[in-house]
């Protein structure tokens, strides 16, 4: 790998680990809540529509919070992060009708985290590949827009 990488190993490392455990830890708790009472946050807007129950439908979210957290802790660390933010800003938009700003402007804020997340794990990816194979041009995602 790239010198140039090298300082970034430490972040992106913390940011794997942060958003591999907490989704993953969080997700859990929607089974025992432990932490919170996870219904509060659902909108009255959003359980109007709702075919289940907010608890069913949170079982749920719990489930694919699950997921996200393995995949990003695991191989599929890009799509787990792209999920992630994109799961993160759906959130957001339910706790902005449910009037929970403070923790939607978190949750907006964790989403842009979550993308650079994937960004670095992009740029980290290609340096790798040209390392094990330097006569490789790095090929790195969304660079030709850049240009």
């Amino acid at each position: 790998m790239h010198d140039i990488m090298k300082p970034l190993d430490a972040p992106r490392t913390a940011l794997r680990l942060a958003f591999g455990l907490v989704p993953l830890l969080a997700g859990l708790d929607k089974f025992t809540y432990l932490l919170t009472d996870w219904s509060q946050y659902v909108a009255p807007v959003v359980r109007a529509v709702l075919p289940v129950t907010p608890e069913q439908f949170l079982y749920v979210a719990g489930i694919i919070e699950v997921a996200v957290g393995l995949a990003i802790l695991t191989r599929w660390t890009i799509i787990g992060s792209y999920v992630a933010a994109a799961w993160l800003t759906l959130i957001a938009v339910n706790l902005i009708l449910a009037g929970f700003f403070d923790i939607a402007v978190r949750d907006l804020v964790m989403a842009v985290a979550a993308v650079t997340l994937a960004r670095l794990t992009e740029v980290h990816d290609a340096a790798v590949r040209t390392a094990v194979q330097p006569h490789v041009e790095p090929r790195i995602v969304g660079a030709e827009r850049a240009a």
